[in-house]
């Protein structure tokens, strides 16, 4: 009895060329995102790949491509330390993985443990650089030893954030924070407070640095002395926000600007304790402007910054510069934007 023609295959490179009338070399370099193919062809061999069902082997792609499509997320235990609350990372990797799945990656997360040293985390990540493509790494301390080595052996990265090194060597996605924390300063200085206070964040953190210079530079530019006792050191904690309150109360602030909304939120609780009135006797400004921002009572004044397009954005540089579509370095700031509710005492208009 002869065997059928119509017997079911799994079809190949040859079989979706054919159908799609093109070379199977175009075919590869379609399933590679390989340039020199038009998008009318690419498009059309990606309709007839669909139509088939055709998987391409990882393995056999990695060998031609020498990519994994795969790239790493590095979130350093320091900062897990650092950024207590339930809503940045979260929303961040959010943005990460809406743009891996547009591009068809796969994502390997590397969270540090309190028990890592951060010499002891790079060299983790470092061993395993074959298992990836690039990597973003989401927060660093100044002096993290993973982004020269990074730098050093030329591997793909982006960070969230200005770099603290290495600025001209390293592409990257942050906020204006200089700007936008002298922009909610100086909401407060209009308001009339003279006495503002801040709660820093991490000050072996960008974000935390950058965030105090803009303090500092609203006083300047409105003609207002710097005073030290007047700035409680913070790590974007709960903790510490309320700890800060606690000791710029005692010096005299009418206002205090806090460096991430979770120690704002600290802040808040602690001055309710102190019996002190929010906005009547002190003014309070977050940064961030989580989903917190508006459950607290006063709902809080803030920065928003684009927490998930951060991430989308920062993912979309790495994967092409993996691709070769940009060169490197680069750097992206995306907009903030100020708002204003009743934790600082008056409307913006």
């Amino acid at each position: 009895m002869a065997h059928s023609n119509d017997t079911p295959r799994h079809a190949n490179l040859e079989d979706i060329a054919r159908k799609a009338g093109v070379s199977r070399s175009t075919v590869s370099r379609v399933i590679n995102d390989e340039p020199y193919v038009s998008e009318r062809t690419r498009a059309k061999v990606r309709a007839v790949i669909d139509a088939v069902g055709f998987s391409p082997n990882p393995a056999a792609r990695m060998l031609v491509t020498q990519r994994t499509r795969v790239i790493g997320v590095v979130i350093p235990h320091t900062l897990l330390v650092t950024f207590q609350d339930p809503f940045y990372y979260p929303t961040l990797l959010q943005g990460v993985s809406e743009m891996t799945n547009e591009r068809d990656y796969a994502t390997l997360l590397w969270w540090g443990q309190s028990y890592d040293d951060e010499d002891r985390f790079a060299r983790r990540i470092l061993q395993q650089n074959r298992l990836m493509d690039g990597l973003i790494v989401a927060s660093a301390t100044s002096d993290d030893p993973l982004i020269p080595r990074l730098v050093e052996l030329g591997i793909p990265f982006v960070t969230v954030e200005r770099p603290a090194r290495f600025e001209d060597r390293v592409s990257y996605v942050s906020v204006d924070n200089v700007q936008a924390a002298q922009n909610a300063v100086t909401h407060l200085i209009s308001l009339g407070r003279r006495r503002i206070g801040t709660i820093t964040g991490a000050l072996d953190n960008v974000d935390g640095q950058d965030r105090l210079t803009g303090y500092r530079s609203a006083l300047q530019n409105a003609g207002l002395p710097f005073d030290p006792a007047l700035v409680a050191e913070g790590r974007f904690t709960y903790q510490s926000g309320a700890i800060g309150a606690r000791k710029l109360v005692k010096a005299g602030a009418d206002a205090i600007f806090a460096a991430n909304d979770i120690s704002a939120q600290g802040a808040l609780e602690a001055l309710k304790e102190a019996g002190v009135r929010v906005p009547d006797d002190v003014a309070v400004m977050g940064f961030d402007d989580l989903p917190i921002s508006v459950q607290s009572s006063p709902q809080l004044s803030t920065v928003r910054q684009p927490i998930q397009q951060k991430g989308s954005v920062a993912t979309s540089l790495l994967l092409d510069l993996i691709e070769g579509k940009v060169e490197g370095p680069c750097e992206i700031l995306l907009p903030t934007q100020l708002v204003i509710r009743q934790s600082c005492g008056a409307l913006l208009y």
